[in-house]
């Protein structure tokens, strides 16, 4: 662990360096052309003109335009080459062309027929129902499912054993993708499964994000986890340059076992999602299981970023677990991505879509709340027509600047109607959201700027099934535990305090 640690440690300050030498590289040039400094600075005002010019004609959310226009507008001699360095909310055009391959075969692999006829029954029980999945459909090429098999897990100690069982009774393949991989109890005991299974012959696949592991898993650990027969890719690998490629991540936590189920949540592999690791009081968090055919959607998200990564063609169809619905499950169950290669922000989307769609109550649960006027306009909307919203954050933070912008938000959405509850236990990581007992979903999307617009994500959109009723008896639960925050709260800030949040709340889109 302590070579471990090293490792990590090194590789951090060798890209802190690299980055900074970079920028110091860039202000001692400028400073290098003091003959032609007047014109310099003209011809920075002009780049800056046109690029600001660029930015409001450019399809993209407006606070994200207001972020990088101040700096430009402040700093017009270096402003205008940050945005073209960073400032790309969208993969590149080059990254975009290759990524366009991840769409055609998630297209190619939906059944139109079938998922046409499901969305027919959807519609006879529940139009608003019938709308949002012909959304998903059509945004992200993931289909809806009847009758599958989903059961929610309200902690990070009942998903990792519920892992533990499904994996070790792999007989096929085994495909894991996550954002966080760390050194620890948790990834030793699944890595001997992955050993174990690799050495029987059966197919064991892992990606992971490189900027999610960059402070967990030393340089290159790929070849680690090869050296034991087991296939990895490794997500974006971060390059300490001072580029816009950094934005993108995969965010995603996915597990796919034989076609046959599938996890996704908030879980990450590490000690502190099971809590035998201590960092922020109890860790919370939540996932789900399914079964049954909608597995397969998860299986084509994972397999069209292998082939994106490894520049292959695999036949996703082997990989099709074929199996009549469980007897006993009703209710549909859609699982769907998000990210940067969809011309729309599915995630936030499907959110947009529930907060519209809510009658009687909807709860929420985020470890971060950075919301966007656009989110913040629906949600106040929602509530000031009836609605019963409640909103559970942490008391804890991970992060104390994305906390601060999170306790930002708070007065306007009480002040219209809204609850908002800070899980005095610890931290709450779950990404969770219920409405009117019939309507919910889990998955990775954060209410956050990163998750909505910029990460690659996935979720589960669940109508009427067992699983929605669990996921409610959960937040009651929470709630228990939970401490409302009031309008007094709020105001009993600081004026520092307050000055700080302000100038944090500028460039929120950026964080």
């Amino acid at each position: 662990m302590k070579n471990l640690s090293k490792l990590v440690f090194y590789r951090i300050v060798l890209a802190a360096v690299a980055i900074i030498a970079q920028i110091v590289i860039f202000f001692v040039v400028i400073t290098k052309f003091n003959d032609f400094i007047d014109f310099y600075f003209v011809l920075s005002g002009i780049l800056s003109f046109f690029v600001v010019l660029f930015i409001v004609n450019k399809n993209m959310n407006p606070e994200y335009k207001i972020a990088w226009m101040v700096p430009i507008l402040l700093f017009p001699i270096f402003g205008w080459l940050l945005y073209l360095m960073l400032g790309g909310n969208r993969l590149s055009k080059r990254l975009k062309r290759k990524m366009n391959y991840v769409k055609e075969r998630s297209f190619d692999m939906v059944d139109s027929i079938y998922s046409n006829r499901i969305i027919s029954e959807i519609e006879q029980l529940n139009k608003d129902a019938a709308n949002q999945a012909k959304y998903i459909l059509n945004s992200a090429y993931c289909p809806p499912y009847k009758n599958d098999f989903a059961r929610y897990f309200s902690t990070g100690e009942e998903i990792y054993s519920s892992i533990i069982e499904e994996l070790k009774k792999a007989e096929r393949f085994i495909f894991l993708e996550f954002f966080i991989i760390a050194e620890g109890i948790m990834w030793d005991e699944i890595l001997n499964i992955l050993k174990q299974k690799a050495e029987k012959g059966i197919d064991v696949r892992v990606i992971y994000d490189d900027m999610g592991c960059i402070t967990t898993l030393p340089y290159n650990y790929k070849k680690t986890i090869q050296s034991y027969g087991i296939k990895c890719s490794v997500f974006n690998p971060f390059i300490p340059t001072v580029n816009s490629r950094l934005n993108n991540r995969d965010h995603r936590k996915i597990i796919v076992i034989d076609g046959k189920c599938a996890y996704t949540g908030g879980i990450n592999i590490a000690d502190e999602y099971i809590n035998k690791k201590v960092r922020f009081g109890y860790w919370k968090d939540g996932g789900i299981l399914i079964r049954c055919s909608s597995v397969y959607s998860f299986t084509v998200m994972f397999l069209t970023v292998w082939d994106y990564l490894n520049n292959t063609k695999e036949k996703y169809h082997k990989y099709k677990f074929e199996e009549n619905n469980y007897l006993g499950y009703d209710g549909y169950v859609q699982p769907y991505s998000s990210g940067p290669v969809n011309e729309e922000s599915v995630g936030e989307d499907v959110y947009l879509n529930l907060i519209g769609k809510a009658k009687k109550y909807l709860y929420i649960a985020t470890p971060y709340l950075i919301l966007d006027y656009q989110m913040q306009t629906a949600l106040c909307l929602c509530a000031l027509q009836g609605v019963d919203i409640r909103i559970i954050t942490p008391h804890i933070p991970d992060k104390k600047s994305v906390y601060m912008l999170t306790k930002n938000n708070y007065k306007k959405l009480i002040k219209s109607g809204i609850k908002i509850y800070e899980y005095t236990p610890g931290f709450i990581h779950s990404k969770l959201t219920v409405s009117d007992d019939i309507f919910a979903t889990v998955g990775t999307i954060n209410f956050d700027y990163r998750s909505l617009y910029l990460h690659f994500e996935c979720g589960v959109w669940m109508f009427d099934t067992r699983a929605v009723l669990q996921i409610k008896e959960d937040f009651l639960s929470m709630f228990e535990q939970c401490r409302q925050i009031t309008i007094k709260d709020c105001d009993d800030v600081g004026i520092f305090t307050r000055i700080i949040r302000s100038f944090l709340r500028m460039f929120a889109s950026l964080m």
